[in-house]
Order: C-alpha cells, then sequence, then structure tokens
C-alpha cells in the first residue's frame, strides 16, 4: 500500500490547496506499518496533471486539505482513495488514517467569503478550479504555517526577490523552531531530513529566507523574527461572522474545529471556529502563528 499527503516541507504538515501543493510526503506501507517514506516534487504540476503524477506513483490514498470537485474527480478516475479536510503534521495524519482514526472530512462549506485571500505575500491569482474545501473536524489546530511564506504551486519560475550569493539556488537546511519561552513548535532534526526550498523566491517567511541568502554550507545561525519578518500581525478584517444558515452542513461546528472555507475567487483557506452563537458562527482565518515572535537555528546543510 502506497500513501501520498500533500506537503508543506517548511512544516513538516499537511499543505491546504491540493492543486497547489509543490510537493507529496509518499508512505510505503506493509503490514499495517509505514516502512518508508519520501519526498516527491510536483515539478509544478496543475490539478489534473496531479492526479496523473499520483497513479503513476501507484498511489492508493491521498491524504490532503482542501481539494476541488474537478481534481476529487479525476483522482476518483485513477482509483485514488482521498481522505480530505486534514491538517498539522503528515507523518501523524498518516499513522492517524492506518489507526483508522482519520476518516475524510464530512461538510462541505461552499461560502465565499467576501474578502480577498492571499497566500503569504503574494496572491496565486485566480486558479479554474471549483473548490468545495472539506471543513474538518480538527480541535488541536496546530499547523505551523500553510504556506511558507510564498504562492507554491502557481506555475512558472519563481521570481527572486531576495539579494544574496544563494538567491534562486536550492538550498537545503536543517532548523528548530522556538517561542521565546523556549517551547520548541517545529524541527527538521526530528523529522530526520533537512527542509528544501528555493531561497530569496518567497516559499519562507522572509526572515528566514533572509537569513539563509547569504549563508555557506556548514554555517549555523540563531535568529530572532518580530511577527512583521515571519507571520504578521493578526488582521481584525479576518475575524467574521456568518449565519449558519448560508453554511449547509455546519450546524454541528464547535468552537476551537478548524474549517476550509473559499473566497470570492475560489480559493480555499483555513479558519478556526471562534463561537458558536444560535444562529451564527464566528470565524477567525489569521495564521495560527500571526503577532508570534520566532526564534530559529539555522544549519544549512547543502546548496544546489
Amino acid at each position: 500500500m502506497r500513501i501520498a499527503a500533500t506537503y508543506d516541507s517548511s512544516t513538516g504538515t499537511i499543505f491546504q490547496h491540493f492543486g497547489r501543493t509543490e510537493a507529496f510526503k509518499i508512505y510505503e506501507v506493509a503490514d499495517g506499518k509505514i516502512t518508508s517514506d519520501r519526498v516527491l516534487s510536483s515539478d509544478g504540476a496543475g490539478h489534473s496533471a496531479l492526479a496523473g503524477l499520483l497513479a503513476g506513483q501507484g498511489i492508493d490514498v491521498l491524504i490532503c486539505g482542501g481539494i476541488g470537485g474537478g481534481a476529487q474527480n479525476a483522482l476518483a478516475a485513477a482509483g485514488i482513495e482521498i481522505c480530505s479536510g486534514a491538517s498539522g503534521s503528515a507523518d501523524a495524519a498518516a499513522e492517524a488514517y492506518l489507526k483508522g482514526e482519520l476518516t475524510s472530512a464530512g461538510v462541505n462549506c461552499d461560502h465565499h467569503h467576501g474578502e480577498e485571500h492571499t497566500c503569504g505575500e503574494h496572491g496565486c491569482g485566480e486558479h479554474g478550479e471549483e473548490h468545495e474545501c472539506g471543513c474538518g473536524g480538527h480541535e488541536d489546530g496546530q499547523e505551523c504555517g500553510s504556506c511558507g511564506g510564498g504562492c507554491g504551486g502557481c506555475g512558472g519560475p519563481r521570481e527572486i526577490i531576495l539579494e544574496g550569493k544563494n538567491a534562486g539556488k536550492t538550498c537545503r537546511v536543517h532548523y528548530r523552531g522556538t517561542f521565546n519561552d523556549g517551547t520548541q513548535f517545529d524541527s527538521s532534526y526530528d523529522r530526520g531530513e533537512p527542509l528544501e526550498f528555493v531561497c530569496g523566491t518567497g516559499m519562507m517567511i522572509r526572515g528566514f529566507d533572509a537569513a539563509v541568502v547569504d549563508m555557506e554550507p556548514g554555517q549555523i545561525v540563531d535568529i530572532h523574527l518580530m511577527p512583521e519578518e515571519a507571520y504578521g500581525m493578526p488582521d481584525p478584517n479576518a475575524v467574521f461572522t456568518l449565519k449558519i444558515s448560508e453554511l449547509p452542513g455546519a450546524e454541528n461546528l464547535r468552537a476551537g474545529q478548524q474549517v476550509y472555507l473559499s473566497n470570492a475567487m475560489g480559493q480555499p483557506f483555513r479558519a478556526v471556529v471562534t463561537q458558536c452563537d444560535g444562529d451564527s458562527i464566528t470565524f477567525d482565518a489569521n495564521h495560527e502563528m500571526a503577532g508570534k515572535e520566532l526564534n530559529f537555528r539555522i544549519e544549512l546543510v547543502e546548496v544546489g
């Protein structure tokens, strides 16, 4: 058996838009247990091409966040089971699936929130796929960054937005991220594999990218990032209230759950239910790391 998960390599988490994922984590399974894993690049493939890519890899199950109807049909035609609405650690999601603890999202949120949603600092533009994103019932809410800092998988070469000797080059780094109180929120060391990204192109949050752009292989640096250099400050406009009648199937949502809504351009975005009040539900679409100061120890392993 072979499982694929849409993969945000900067955080080790489930990437939340199937059609824009830059990588999949592939898990080989034998006797109900994961025996090995690897990361597969999507090479900028579009929605329908991704289904063909996974079929060519012999994938039996796809674990993902949001996914549209067109992609669902293409995957179903390829005989690939879909488990949507997942979030958090990709490794944990794969283990949960094998234990029978991960089920596909049962609620489709078709409401188009009026605010234009962008992926990090760069809008991905309008994609042709119709998005009907599952509202997952995940209560932990702890995933460290859906899009890094950039606009992944929109096709075409990435624009270089930083200057430095590593700008535009593929870098592999190990890192450990902590809050100011010393609590670790992420670590590539714990996952046992370096993070790979194209430096200086906005794939990572700006402060992380800027630290790596002039590093030498083997060098280790410690950086402290203010929110403006990381995931920004919380935007009060990203907190909004909708009537339950506008969200068919959302009657059983509870505070703390994550859902996936779509904006006026049809792009999915993650939001957390903050309050359920009779006939209405309040959502917060801010990134969970917004407003936080972050610390990273970064080791540049290799420059390609």
